[in-house]
């Protein structure tokens, strides 16, 4: 990859090759700072990042706009708006407990196996389109759905994820709502079969819920597809990226797959797929003497955050066994992400696939890369 100017903003940066130089250089100034042409105020540095996740002045949603207007009263809009990672209160309260015991009780050890049978069978599919598919394959079949299913699966995923990016066109948005109800059908019938497929992540979640078959439940069984489907993505081929930049890195991990793990978790340190979440002031408050008030919007750059010499020593530095990594793009408090675990599982176990099919991350250099389009999430294209 040639190097280009610096990106012109924080929404630029995402796709940009290299955004971290100017990551540091945003770090460096005030807590938070305003930009009017975005209009969104923007936090980078790590300890005022966690202070705002944490802060119960702010949502994750505009009160005055729980689903985004453009799919409001569509199949995409009902799920979105059941999503308990858009959700306070009640619905939140309820449903990701349930995610979260269900997810912590899972065995990653036999999650893994599975996931690198699914991921040796796309081996030879184009690499960006597989990065994409194959995460949300591997925890379509860790639920339960046949082997048949998913490609059908992960294609309307790709279609509903659609609804959840401003930078999608009205056809995109129809297509998102036609995946949504089609997800939802698939659900609906798994979770109606008698038992769920035994030792299935869908068998723990009905386990945990007190109503099994809600379609609050469904939705939020789409919503940790979705989930998958990109900031896993980005985890893998951003994995894949370090590997064809860092010719050490590929000597060091050659045949040792026990040190994937370590190299996933660094990567999603070090340049990760989900670089930035937005929250929405609903009260006023105080961010180091900056007033923040009602209806603002604030741009959490998760990404700088990682790179904060003040959360990890050295940012800049790739270390594979660096003590102590601390992460905030799966993000932080009440909000944080319960599938970090998983996520981590699956793209480690998709990496020593492709490898072990004897993918020479070398040629990905040769060829060079650019990003899926997006205004918060870091995804390789490879050429």
């Amino acid at each position: 990859m040639t190097h280009t100017a610096p990106p012109g903003d924080a929404i630029a940066a995402v796709t940009h090759p290299n955004p971290y130089p100017w990551y540091a250089a945003l770090r460096s100034g005030p807590a938070v700072v305003r930009d009017e042409r975005l209009r969104l105020w923007i936090a980078s540095r790590a300890d005022v990042v966690r202070d705002l996740l944490t802060n119960d002045a702010l949502r994750v949603r505009p009160v005055a706009e729980p689903v985004p207007a453009a799919i409001a009263g569509t199949p995409a809009g009902e799920v979105f708006g059941q999503l308990v990672r858009m959700n306070e209160g009640d619905t939140h309260a309820t449903h990701k407990p349930v995610l979260q015991r269900a997810l912590a009780g899972l065995d990653l050890a036999s999650a893994h196996e599975a996931a690198m049978h699914i991921a040796a069978r796309m081996s030879h599919a184009p690499l960006s389109g597989l990065c994409l598919a194959y995460p949300v394959r591997a925890v379509a079949h860790l639920l339960g759905f046949a082997d048949e299913e998913l490609a059908h699966l992960s294609d309307w995923m790709r279609e509903f994820v659609a609804c959840l990016s401003p930078l999608s066109t009205p056809a995109q948005l129809d297509a998102a709502s036609s995946a949504a109800a089609a997800l939802m059908e698939r659900f609906e019938r798994l979770a109606d079969a008698r038992p769920a497929p035994r030792g299935s992540l869908l068998a723990a979640v009905q386990a945990e819920a007190s109503e099994p078959r809600s379609r609050t439940l469904r939705a939020n069984l789409v919503g940790l597809l979705s989930q998958t489907c990109e900031a896993t993505a980005g985890l893998l081929g951003n994995s894949l990226a370090a590997l064809a930049r860092e010719p050490d890195l590929r000597r060091r991990l050659a045949s040792r797959w026990e040190l994937l793990p370590a190299l996933v978790e660094e990567v999603a340190r070090h340049d990760p797929s989900v670089q930035n979440t937005r929250r929405f002031v609903a009260r006023s408050t105080f961010v180091d003497g900056t007033l923040l008030a009602p209806g603002d919007a604030v741009l959490l750059v998760l990404a700088a955050a990682n790179r904060d010499p003040a959360l990890n020593p050295a940012p800049a530095t790739f270390e594979l066994m660096r003590t102590h990594r601390q992460t905030l793009g799966f993000g932080y408090g009440p909000h944080a992400c319960p599938g970090q675990a998983l996520a981590f599982t699956i793209a480690a176990a998709g990496l020593r696939a492709l490898l072990s099919a004897g993918l020479r991350t070398e040629a990905l250099l040769a060829r060079g890369w650019d990003y899926q389009p997006s205004v918060n999430a870091r995804i390789p294209r490879f050429h």
